[in-house]
């Protein structure tokens, strides 16, 4: 049991996947707390009965879905009075890599300042659509921040729970399926160091219980709307940015020249 790094998985209606990916995550890591986001399959009144008897693993309930983001702000309320400084978020639908779960915290402990961000490794199960598709975000989320950011909306990603709460109750943005970028581009814009790490996804068809709830025109305008917003603020803070490039930039000089 560890008092400062937490997993935290949202869900909604993902049946017996939740299950399942609560029980991976649970044999990398304790604790384990699961935000039920307004569910009606009965999975997190399944799951509460399933864990009565795991102290590490804890389930909020929400009333009403509200969105990927909107239940992850709830549950790292719920993290920051407990005490928690870090928050590695995960999906519910068990395409993200339990086994890796030790190997995130750690190196968010070694680096307490920084994200630490999955960068998929997708294998023959993956839509090409959604691979495709995702390519346009990176190359925006990268323009946004002017950093070397990996993936944008791979969602297995290790967080300071503080900063992540911050940005999120300074906007009603970021409650839906554009948690995941926004988050990222706004704690870059914060200063946040982001690391990425490899770490191999998995699509599940609907005959082995894969549950998938994002609707590509719903969810695209979402994202557009994101990006459009993020646009004009990276806009405002082109200045900052530049001369923070350049700073690092000139500090990676140094380092290299002392280095030889």
């Amino acid at each position: 049991m560890t008092e400062t790094h937490l997993v935290l998985i949202p869900s909604y209606n993902t049946g017996a996947k939740l299950f399942a990916t609560v029980a991976a995550a649970r044999l990398y890591w304790c604790p384990v707390w699961v935000v039920i986001d307004g569910s009606t399959d009965g999975s997190g009144e399944t799951l509460a009965s399933l864990s009565q008897h795991d102290d590490g693993v804890r389930i909020i309930f929400r009333p009403r879905n509200g969105g990927k983001g909107a239940a992850v702000l709830d549950g790292l309320h719920a993290a920051s009075k407990a005490g928690f400084t870090h928050v590695l978020i995960m999906d519910s639908d068990g395409q993200h890599p339990a086994p890796l779960i030790p190997e995130f915290m750690a190196l968010s402990r070694r680096t307490p300042q920084a994200m630490i961000l999955g960068q998929p490794v997708f294998d023959h199960s993956a839509p090409r659509i959604r691979v495709l598709g995702r390519r346009l975000s990176n190359a925006l989320a990268r323009l946004e921040t002017l950093t070397g950011i990996g993936d944008s909306l791979f969602g297995f990603r290790v967080y300071p729970l503080g900063l992540l709460m911050k940005i999120m109750t300074s906007t009603s943005s970021m409650r839906r399926f554009d948690f995941d970028p926004e988050a990222l581009v706004r704690l870059s814009w914060l200063g946040v160091p982001a690391i990425n790490q490899p770490a191999p996804v998995r699509y599940f068809l609907a005959a082995e219980g894969g549950v998938s709830h994002f609707h590509y025109g719903r969810d695209n305008i979402v994202l557009a709307a994101m990006h459009l917003r993020l646009c004009a603020g990276f806009l405002r803070r082109l200045p900052w940015l530049v001369a923070q490039k350049r700073k690092a930039t000139f500090c990676e000089q140094k380092v290299a020249k002392k280095l030889h």
